[in-house]
């Protein structure tokens, strides 16, 4: 029998200080327009709700819904911010994408969210890098919140060994460079120039 696909919400992690970049990665143009802006219409178009993952002492970005850190996740770095939405709407799915990756289509939500399996802690992809599982541009299935809580309070801080530890479904990328980031001056540049 296959298992209901639980309601799923878009998450958008802009959190970061962008210190390597020296600007907020979330405002950077990548699509013809701020690369919040891309991903946020992008996910309106598969979620019910979408949310920007922001630190409490962050300013809010204009016209988007906003989930602040919570207390006990603040400065936890991406696996904070998907905890806090986690604990804000419990039982819900998240879609959670960073904000630096400039090369998320419509082809790789449309991968991540055919290929879920809600009964898995998390459907993510695996990375092109070092054949790891990609925690940042994955489904985080609402009802694993108390197993990956546990795993926090044990000491895991980074959602990639939350998923290494836990079930994944694990998915190959049908294009290598789907998940390619930017974090610097320099690769912003490129990238503009390509």
């Amino acid at each position: 029998m296959k298992a209901t696909k639980p309601k799923i919400y878009g998450l958008i992690l802009a959190g970061g200080y962008s210190r390597r970049m020296g600007r907020d990665k979330a405002l950077l143009e990548f699509n013809g327009k701020p690369q919040v802006e891309y991903l946020y219409e992008l996910l309106q178009t598969y979620c019910e709700k979408v949310f920007l993952s922001k630190r409490i002492d962050q300013a809010a970005y204009k016209n988007f819904a906003c989930i602040n850190d919570k207390d006990e996740f603040t400065n936890r770095g991406p696996l904070g911010g998907i905890l806090s939405a986690m604990k804000e709407h419990p039982g819900t799915g998240w879609l959670v994408i960073a904000c630096d990756l400039p090369y998320i289509t419509k082809e790789t939500i449309q991968t991540l969210l055919t290929l879920r399996d809600p009964l898995k802690t998390a459907t993510a992809f695996i990375s092109t890098q070092d054949s790891l599982p990609e925690p940042l541009c994955a489904i985080w299935e609402g009802h694993a919140y108390g197993p990956i809580l546990q795993l926090f309070n044990e000491g895991a801080h980074c959602p990639r060994k939350i998923l290494i530890k836990s079930n994944p479904q694990l998915l190959k990328q049908n294009n290598p460079h789907w998940l390619d980031n930017i974090n610097t001056p320099r690769e912003y540049e490129q990238l503009k120039n390509s």
